[in-house]
């Protein structure tokens, strides 16, 4: 009798960690186009902080971000348990979000397209040039530090609040104990990762000029300096890459929350693809994914001229 209830909870346990290993996998998918942006975001935040201060900084966002994920698990618990209905609206305002985000970046980038030919200054000069206007203000560096990090923690905190949002999305239809597990495990993974590879990008110009310090000190050209000129070469291409991606990737996965949220937009995408044809295979995945990602762009053009309206208004009222 012992050893058949031991099988029992020990096959339980495995439908359980099966469960957990599914749903975690999907999360992970779906909150992809956050994660990117995440990374983009926490990396420039440390841009102009002096090498030496690079990584205690990425390491006191990250431990502001563990406590966000402390605040925001539990709450996001509680409103399952409590109020269910709360989760497909609180998604669908998630993916609205990254709309705007997305679509701000891009609006941005287009209105300020004269500043961006210029070329970046190295980081040399961006340290200069904050020493310069720290002098200037009579601002105490550590606490131009401190406000760095905080305003880092903050935005850590809207981040992680979209990916608990779109992780419960995934979840939520789960048992407490699977709900529960999922979503410490993709905001632990996603902690981890994300201030993980940010020290490592930020250190990257750092280490191509370690090299090439190096290759210069042998007085010939050797595979370090190559390598460590590749790397100061590849940088900020890397970085611009990565937010491109970062924000094709928002409306990707905002646009894809609003389709499967909304049962009229999701109609309205399902007569589409029967009309044209694509109903299975990889043209359907594509042409999903393609409806997704317009979609997110018109979504996110809308809220910012709502948003850029209402600011315009309110002041005159």
């Amino acid at each position: 009798m012992a050893s058949a209830s031991l099988l029992a909870l020990l096959d339980d346990i495995a439908a359980l960690m099966d469960d957990v290993s599914i749903l975690t996998k999907v999360a992970a998918r779906k909150a992809a186009g956050v994660l990117g942006d995440d990374l983009a975001v926490n990396a420039e935040k440390v841009t102009g902080v002096p090498a030496e201060r690079e990584l205690p900084v990425v390491f006191a966002v990250f431990k502001g971000s563990l406590i966000n994920k402390c605040i925001l698990v539990p709450s996001a618990l509680l409103i399952s348990a409590v109020a269910p209905w709360l989760i497909t609206p609180l998604l669908i305002g998630g993916g609205l979000f990254l709309c705007y985000e997305g679509f701000e970046k891009v609006w941005h980038s287009l209105t300020h397209r004269g500043h961006q030919n210029q070329p970046e200054p190295s980081e040399e000069e961006a340290v200069e040039r904050m020493e310069k206007l720290l002098e200037a203000s009579g601002t105490d560096p550590v606490e131009q530090e401190r406000k760095k990090i905080n305003g880092a923690i903050r935005t850590d905190f809207i981040l992680s609040a979209e990916i608990i949002v779109i992780t419960l999305g995934v979840a939520g239809d789960a048992s407490l104990a699977v709900r529960a597990a999922v979503l410490s495990t993709i905001a632990l993974a996603m902690t981890v990762g994300v201030y993980g590879l940010v020290a490592g990008i930020v250190k990257i110009d750092d280490l191509g000029l370690r090299w090439v310090r190096r290759d210069s000190a042998a007085e010939g050209d050797t595979v370090w300096g190559t390598l460590g000129r590749g790397l100061l070469a590849i940088a900020p291409r890397f970085m611009r890459l990565l937010t491109f991606v970062g924000t094709v990737a928002m409306f990707l996965v905002g646009g894809g929350i609003v389709v499967h949220g909304v049962h009229s937009v999701h109609a309205v995408l399902e007569s589409l693809l029967h009309m044209t044809g694509m109903t299975t295979g990889l043209a359907h995945s594509i042409a999903e994914q393609v409806f997704a990602g317009l979609l997110g762009v018109v979504l996110g053009a809308i809220v910012v001229l709502l948003i850029n309206t209402g600011r315009r208004l309110l002041p005159a009222s």
